[in-house]
């Protein structure tokens, strides 16, 4: 089987807070072919563990790199590259997405009201403006 996960199927990989949908989450995830992750997917799982504040932020980049490194899982790797780049400097993911994104669509500049988004982007070399 070909498979898109929903992130509600990744969180229950790492809170456990569901037996029983925690056993379905991995059974899925093992015995598919094929696993589709969306970039937004991750966005959302990075979010929710930011919020829930469930581990630190070493720990949730370590999360995305196991699912994203398994042989069966297919991603945007650049996109998702992008986005633990800034999260492993500190930032949030969803910023090294987005400003990846906007450049494979053709903008030159990321502009933001987040100075730190903005700054972790210049110093990755990324063209970023605070508005």
């Amino acid at each position: 089987m070909e498979i898109t996960v929903d992130t509600n199927v990744l969180l229950r990989l790492f809170l456990d807070d569901d037996e029983a949908q925690t056993d379905a989450a991995i059974a899925a995830m093992n015995s598919a072919e094929l696993v589709a992750i969306s970039v937004h997917s991750l966005c959302e799982l990075v979010w929710v563990f930011n919020a829930r504040k469930t581990m630190p932020r070493r720990e949730i980049a370590a999360a995305i790199r196991s699912l994203t490194g398994r042989r069966n899982v297919i991603i945007n790797r650049p996109a998702v590259e992008a986005g633990l780049a800034v999260l492993d400097a500190g930032g949030d993911f969803a910023d090294g997405v987005i400003a990846f994104d906007g450049q494979w669509m053709g903008a030159r500049t990321f502009v933001s009201f987040d100075k730190k988004a903005v700054a972790l982007l210049n110093r990755q070399g990324v063209e970023a403006r605070l508005l």
